[in-house]
């Protein structure tokens, strides 16, 4: 039977602390077993935006982070033979590598095996035939910025058999990360729905980092988290059966307890019973959570059915540009204040465009582009409000409209607003659609 597989989440977003892996990758040092590190960093937008870097330079369009997360750990990973998988390759994986080459020659040290992970990129014009048939005639009408499908673990678990030390890839399945670690290991097939759907589970449970060890579950007298300023981020034992026990890094805040395992556990679960991923489907309507020690979680029961036949796309379009302006008021009459500048504002732009009124203090985190939400809260008597201005439009000028109204309170009003702050910024959209499986080769290769 072979020995459990630790593998330790070191980012769960684009933009996460750069710090995070540093306890995790320790803690996997000291327990001296098979160990992996995942880097999650990848989100729908944050690829579209890669993708348009990308264009900007040949070189650019993976994680911008890469070499401040990576520095940190890299040496230790080699000395103690903890491999790295991780999607930071986003629009650009051969670049990544290539950055992490010279940064091991920075560091001082020797240049690791990596494997470039390649299938997912729809972009091209050779998919664009495939994409219309899956999207339609709306395809024609639109720039398309970036077509990423969610490809799965076998790459993945090819590459580390093949004697990779770090895996760079690029739209990989958030759970496909840990889960292509744990088929390598164990040398599950890609049928092994039961192992799948387990390992699949515990990918799920890393794949936002903190989320799991009480980052986001934080809820002050509600759901007190102690030392939530620095929580460890999570590590997965999965077992040969693919059952899994979670707890954090050693000598770190936060908690994993039964509650922040079982808010993970559904977090983005449309359906208990089917989670679809490209690997399998996984179920954990019959699942059961123990708590096996302090700030450690163990996760049975979950199944595994055969995988879907078609993969998801998204396809990333551009769409105009976004406007936005803010402004301040504060004390007495503050949000009759803050109201009458958007009432302003809008006015000013009718017929031009559609603005969205936000009053960030009394209602936005609910309110809708329409202002029906706003227009039902009574008005009260806050005292410290921000009035948010947005509209979107294809023709920059245009938009730019937005901003010069917002500045121009500053003095036509009404009375006491400040800081005001306005930005117009490219705008991208999303579409969704299925495309069989077949029809999206997946691979890897060394990089040279």
């Amino acid at each position: 039977m072979a020995a459990p597989l630790l593998i330790g989440a070191g980012a769960g977003f684009s933009g996460d602390r750069v710090d995070a892996a540093g306890p995790v990758v320790r803690t996997l040092a000291a327990r001296r077993m098979p160990a992996c590190l995942i880097y999650e960093t990848l989100a729908e937008r944050t690829l579209a935006l890669a993708q348009l870097a990308r264009r900007t330079d040949p070189e650019a369009g993976y994680e911008p982070l890469l070499p401040d997360m990576l520095a940190p750990v890299l040496g230790d990973c080699l000395r103690h033979g903890i491999r790295i998988v991780s999607n930071f390759g986003a629009a650009n994986p051969p670049a990544a590598a290539r950055r992490i080459v010279a940064l091991a020659r920075e560091l001082g040290l020797r240049v690791p095996r990596i494997a470039i992970v390649r299938g997912d990129d729809l972009s091209s014009p050779a998919h664009r035939a495939m994409l219309r048939e899956a999207i339609g005639p709306r395809l024609d009408e639109i720039e398309v910025a970036s077509a990423n499908a969610y490809i799965g673990a076998e790459p993945i678990a090819a590459a580390l058999a093949a004697g990779a030390e770090i895996v760079v890839a690029g739209r990989v399945a958030d759970p496909s990360l840990a889960v292509g670690p744990a088929m390598a290991h164990h040398g599950w097939r890609a049928d092994d729905w039961t192992q799948l759907g387990r390992a699949t589970m515990a990918g799920h449970l890393l794949e936002c980092g903190a989320q799991v060890t009480g980052g986001y579950f934080a809820d002050p007298g509600m759901k007190d988290v102690p030392g939530v300023h620095e929580p460890g981020f999570p590590i997965a034992q999965v077992a040969e059966d693919g059952s899994c026990e979670v707890f954090k890094a050693d000598h770190t805040g936060g908690c994993v307890t039964l509650r922040t395992v079982k808010e993970q556990l559904l977090y983005e679960v449309h359906d208990p019973a089917a989670y679809l991923t490209p690997d399998v489907i996984a179920d954990i309507a019959e699942a059961e959570v123990s708590q096996v020690a302090p700030d450690r979680v163990r996760v049975d029961g979950v199944r595994g059915h055969a995988r879907p036949d078609r993969l998801k796309v998204n396809v990333c379009f551009e769409d105009g540009w976004l406007a936005e302006g803010e402004i301040s008021y504060a004390g007495r009459g503050a949000e009759a204040r803050a109201r009458l500048a958007g009432d302003i504002v809008r006015r000013r732009l009718a017929g031009v465009l559609d603005v969205r009124i936000d009053l960030i203090g009394c209602v936005s985190v609910f309110a809708d582009d329409a202002g029906r939400m706003r227009e039902r809260v009574e008005p009260g008597d806050a005292r410290d409000v921000r009035m948010r201005a947005a509209a979107r439009h294809a023709d920059r000028r245009v938009a730019e409209r937005l901003a010069r109204e917002v500045t121009a309170l500053y003095t036509c009003g009404p009375a006491g607003g400040g800081g005001v702050r306005t930005s117009v910024r490219a705008r991208l959209d999303t579409l969704s659609c299925f495309v069989p499986r077949e029809a999206v080769p997946t691979s890897f290769e060394m990089a040279a």
